[in-house]
């Protein structure tokens, strides 16, 4: 039986019993990640492969205010009504609680067990991060707090319980991110305020700091620098700052030219970090320098740019670090969250930490001191035409794991030929301006005449990253198998003296781009496990379908997809992400699929999973469609758990064993 209340809709069900009593840190989602090392795990085990196939809706929530809009509204009124606001983010859950920041300029607390509103705190002027908040649970001088990027450059806390601001946290519950960031003058001389400076993603929590980053233009060069900064989270004054891209006189300054370094925009963290409270470590990753696609002007490796940088987190002083793309001309970051991870040896085990970019390597490193887990080799790369420009002759590729995903293209590759429409299109694209070349090797840079670069600059792995499972020793990544298609042309205005375009606009994708279709053969989107103590594939499966396509009788295609998964200690796998607008959940040792659901938008998020007050364990996701593969618009908060009946009083949780291994 449902009822509506005030914009929810909640299933009714019969009293339960009351669950085994387990941590908080086990039962609730208090991060993206679920944890500070970002392993989007939580152990609980109510909902597990043997009734999953069970799993219902239990509640929806509306973002979307219900503020109707005059029939007659007109200029930005019109465009504000339809606009269609995508969200990425995941819910926190937390003390009975469920936070979110939604696209209509608010942040909401609910009732995780039934969807009801508890707060609302509205954002003025600007909107908060579209990707989680983070909670931190106070101490004695500051109550519990949740913190957010808004994208007009602040850092906002909220008291958790009353979503009213912090108060002693900056300027009633505020502070300034972008102040101090420019030295980069505009035409009066003054730093340029106009440039791009904000969060997307949230920050980590470190004893009483928020670590944080920034989302930064792509071009041109100069402008905000990409610096990690840690805040005092009672006052919101700055505890510590790291140059990602090195002063005169600091280490790694000799990786750019003399006047290359200075004003440089980009080396920024515009994912997430990870914690090791343990050992007091943050690990930072890092995207390209600006410009991103000519760095004439900046010859060198161009450190910490694409770089892995494992910090002293009372500090900010480096402890190690590794860079994974040198001088970046490729749009390649490091922009996923860095996983700790547990690899088992026989003479003891290694605390590591693996990361993947959009490149679609992993790499792994023991997080201690750097050292490498599975060997990297530096190898030859295809080198630039460009005048002026600078290329790096060799890359860094991981020994293990493999790739996850196609790194070059060959004309005699062929087309997909799914149907007689992409075959025509993407055709036509090959035989553009005289004809289209393939990329001949992983890091072929784009060229002065059209060519084929896998992967796009969408990536390989994108911001979502990976889960990993401790009982299995897996990690879990969703790919992408999409390439670019452009060229490097001369710029005369602005600071930038060249930059890509093609006749499908700067960031062509090589796409029949009607329906998002790759132009290459299948697949398009795929699963892996890799397994974190071989360094090898566990299991690898096509991800997601084309509806369209298996009407006419063609499948495993797989889908372009967009979101993170998680892992749990029911031996499950837990993702949406595909363009076909499924949630569905895996056998984690085998990849087989368990349960599978259609829902009205696509869910280009990473969900979450926890244990109501009720004792029931519920799954929880966004789904407002939108993303880059997807046109259709929703405003839901969605959550699943099993029928009452099913509910078991206890075993809310599993023990680490490998039984599932096996």
């Amino acid at each position: 039986m449902k009822v509506r209340l005030a914009g929810v809709i909640a299933i009714l069900s019969f009293a339960l019993p009351l669950a085994a009593q387990v941590p908080a840190s086990q039962s609730d989602w208090t991060s993206y990640g679920h944890d500070a090392g970002q392993t989007k795990y939580s152990p609980l085990a109510q909902i597990n492969t043997g009734n999953v196939s069970q799993l219902k809706p239990a509640w929806e929530y509306h973002m979307k205010p219900t503020v109707p809009v005059a029939p007659a509204a007109t200029g930005a009124a019109a465009a504000a009504a339809a606009a269609k606001p995508l969200s990425q983010a995941t819910p926190l859950i937390v003390n009975g609680m469920m936070y979110m920041p939604t696209p209509y300029n608010t942040v909401i607390a609910l009732r995780p067990e039934t969807g009801e509103l508890i707060w609302t705190y509205k954002v003025e002027v600007s909107r908060p991060q579209s990707r989680s908040i983070a909670y931190w649970p106070g101490d004695k001088i500051t109550p519990a707090s949740i913190l957010f990027g808004t994208n007009d450059g602040r850092l906002i806390s909220l008291n958790a319980k009353t979503g009213k601001p912090t108060r002693g946290f900056g300027d009633n519950g505020a502070i300034v991110l972008r102040t101090g960031m420019n030295e980069h003058l505009n035409a009066a001389g003054q730093p340029d305020d106009t440039q791009r400076y904000y969060m997307t993603s949230a920050g980590s929590i470190y004893k009483n700091m928020i670590i944080t980053g920034a989302d930064l233009q792509e071009h041109p060069g100069r402008g905000p620098a990409g610096d990690i900064r840690a805040w005092d989270l009672h006052t919101g004054k700055l505890v510590w700052r790291f140059h990602t891209v090195p002063r005169a006189g600091e280490f790694g300054n000799d990786t750019w030219p003399a006047d290359g370094w200075q004003a440089r925009s980009g080396a920024n963290m515009w994912g997430f970090s990870a914690v090791d409270a343990a050992r007091g470590l943050v690990f930072i990753p890092t995207g390209s320098p600006a410009s991103d696609n000519y760095g004439g002007d900046r010859e060198g490796h161009n450190l910490f740019a694409d770089s892995l940088i494992a910090l002293h987190a009372d500090t900010g002083k480096i402890a190690w670090f590794f860079q994974a793309v040198h001088h970046d001309i490729f749009d390649y970051d490091l922009e996923s969250a860095p996983v700790l991870i547990t690899i088992h040896r026989k003479n003891g085990d290694i605390p590591a930490v693996a990361v993947t970019s959009k490149s679609g390597l992993m790499f792994i490193f023991d997080r201690r001191n750097g050292n490498q887990i599975y060997g990297i080799e530096e190898l030859p790369v295809p080198q630039s035409l460009i005048p002026g420009e600078y290329s790096s002759p060799t890359q860094p590729f991981p020994v293990k794991p493999e790739q996850l995903g196609r790194g070059s293209y060959s004309l005699e590759d062929g087309i997909a030929n799914v149907t007689p429409e992409q075959h025509d299109y993407c055709s036509k694209m090959l035989t553009a301006e005289g004809g289209v070349d393939g990329s001949p090797a992983m890091f072929s840079p784009f060229q002065p005449t059209l060519s084929i670069v896998f992967p796009s600059t969408v990536g390989i792995v994108n911001w979502h990253g990976m889960s990993y499972n401790p009982k299995l020793g897996y990690l879990f990544v969703n790919t992408n198998e999409l390439g670019g298609i452009g060229k490097i042309v001369a710029t005369p205005e602005g600071d930038t003296p060249y930059d890509r375009a093609s006749p499908w606009g700067t960031y062509a994708e090589f796409e029949y781009g009607a329906k998002f279709w790759p132009c290459q053969k299948p697949p398009w989107g795929q699963l892996w496990a890799i397994d974190v103590n071989t360094g090898d594939v566990a299991w690898k499966k096509t991800f997601g379908t084309v509806p369209e396509l298996d009407a006419l009788g063609i499948h495993d295609t797989g889908s372009l997809n967009y979101g993170g998964s998680i892992s749990t200690g029911g031996g499950l796998l837990f993702i949406a992400a595909s363009n076909d607008q499924h949630f569905r959940a895996y056998e984690a040792a085998t990849g087989n699929i368990l349960w599978d659901i259609k829902m009205d938008t696509g869910a280009y998020v990473t969900p979450s999973t926890y244990l109501g007050k009720d004792g029931r364990q519920y799954v929880a996701i966004v789904s407002t469609g939108g993303s880059f593969f997807d046109r259709t618009s929703g405003d839901s908060v969605l959550a699943f758990a099993l029928p009452s009946s099913n509910k078991p009083a206890a075993a809310t949780h599993a023990a680490v064993t490998n039984k599932e291994k096996k």
